[in-house]
């Protein structure tokens, strides 16, 4: 997880106490800086996945990122849901090998908008919708998503009608 995670309310102090792995992430700008500093958030990671290799586990992954903003929706090809980000994703289920076997797609909707933080602790929020989905874990994990652009290509559009389908979800959950 992105360190700036360890910082959401309850969750954060949960996360950390289950010795969940929070790597630090490096911008474009910092990285044009210190060369030296590339690839060490695919490393730290990598070295977690390892460790979680002979360990039941369970990897939470927000493939949408954690910072919505109005210009992110606007770009969006989705009515309900940011562009997907593949990379973080594919590199985790690379590095867990055969160690994974199930996806737990889980997707929250909240049919009377977006609540704050405060109506959801304070009961204020009447209704949030939970659907969850079991996917299977087959070929998505056989390739090299950053060095075969074939795999990379693959890997993207299963992910994208993955978020096509939970487009539609979302849709139908909100008219019904």
């Amino acid at each position: 997880m992105k360190k700036e995670l360890i910082w959401v309310p309850f969750l954060g102090l949960a996360w950390w106490a289950l010795d969940f792995p929070f790597m630090k992430r490096y911008s474009r700008e910092f990285l044009a800086k210190n060369p030296h500093m590339k690839g060490k958030d695919l490393e730290s990671t990598r070295k977690a996945c390892q460790k979680f290799r002979h360990t039941p586990v369970s990897i939470m992954n927000f493939v949408e990122g954690t910072r919505y903003t109005p210009e992110k929706a606007k770009t969006s090809a989705f009515s309900h849901l940011l562009t997907p980000k593949a990379g973080g994703i594919a590199f985790v289920l690379g590095s867990m090998d055969q160690c994974l076997n199930h996806i737990l797609d889980v997707t929250i909707v909240y049919p009377d908008g977006v609540p704050s933080f405060w109506s959801f602790i304070s009961g204020k929020t009447r209704k949030i919708i939970v659907d969850c989905q079991l996917l299977e874990i087959g070929w998505q994990i056989k390739g090299d998503y950053f060095n075969d652009p074939v795999f990379k290509a693959q890997f993207c559009e299963w992910l994208n009608q993955l978020w096509q389908e939970k487009d539609r979800k979302i849709e139908h959950l909100l008219s019904s």
